[in-house]
């Protein structure tokens, strides 16, 4: 069975996932990249260091992100968030954020992109010394999609 997922539904995939495509684009180039991020109902935060990506959202902050659950083939919640990225120099947001981001539970086995500071997992003391761009998305828009396997059993959180 396909269908659309509800709000509750596309809620509970952006909070359990940690792991995002995001796409921007700028100077006629689409980029999509994973990401981890941290959600706290109204705003997606992530950390990054300088490159590609940052610099094209600050040239066009408009951006989209892809967000799925992928249980099995059969089985599958895949969402699409549009949004603008907005960068956070103002040390009590970025604190705000980085705090948000180094509170997730992560996988005992995660990458080395996804450890924020060299403490990791353990948060620093001062967030000031974390060199990296912190920035959030505010959400304007969220759509979701899914597929089900009516006489499969799976396990759902």
């Amino acid at each position: 069975m396909f269908g659309q997922l509800q709000l509750r539904e596309i809620e509970n995939v952006i909070s359990h996932q940690l792991i995002a495509r995001l796409g921007c684009y700028a100077d006629g180039k689409i980029y999509v990249v994973p990401i981890s991020y941290a959600y706290d109902g109204k705003y997606i935060y992530a950390f990054s260091r300088e490159g590609m990506k940052v610099e094209m959202m600050r040239k066009n902050p408009q951006v989209c992100l892809q967000i799925d659950n992928l249980g099995q083939m059969d089985n599958w919640q895949s969402v699409i968030v549009w949004g603008s990225f907005e960068e956070l120099t103002d040390k009590e947001l970025r604190n705000d954020a980085l705090q948000k981001l180094m509170g997730r539970v992560l996988p005992a086995v995660t990458s080395e992109l996804v450890h924020i500071s060299p403490n990791y997992p353990f948060m620093q003391e001062h967030t000031e010394t974390i060199v990296g761009v912190v920035y959030r998305i505010t959400i304007t828009e969220k759509t979701g999609r899914f597929e089900k396997n009516m006489t499969a059993n799976y396990f759902e959180y």
